[in-house]
């Protein structure tokens, strides 16, 4: 499965909503270093209850808009 994001790094607080067919994740993290990314792949993983290790960001990693593939 593949899911349209759109990641909003340094907000206040951590949450995701669905808006327009898109999943809104809001990461405490900046945008340095992979780690507000790595947030993404944490909260996302939290949210369907699968492990870290099931999802990629396949296209988007220095952008805010991103394609994630869940599962094999």
């Amino acid at each position: 499965m593949i899911l349209k994001v759109r990641v909003i790094p340094r907000a206040r607080a951590e949450s995701i909503a669905k808006e327009n067919g898109e999943l809104v994740i809001k990461v405490r993290d900046p945008p340095e270093r992979g780690k507000a990314n790595r947030r993404v792949i944490e909260l996302v993983a939290k949210y369907l209850n699968i492990p870290k290790s099931k999802i990629e960001i396949v296209r988007g990693h220095r952008s805010r808009e991103k394609l994630l593939k869940v599962g094999d």
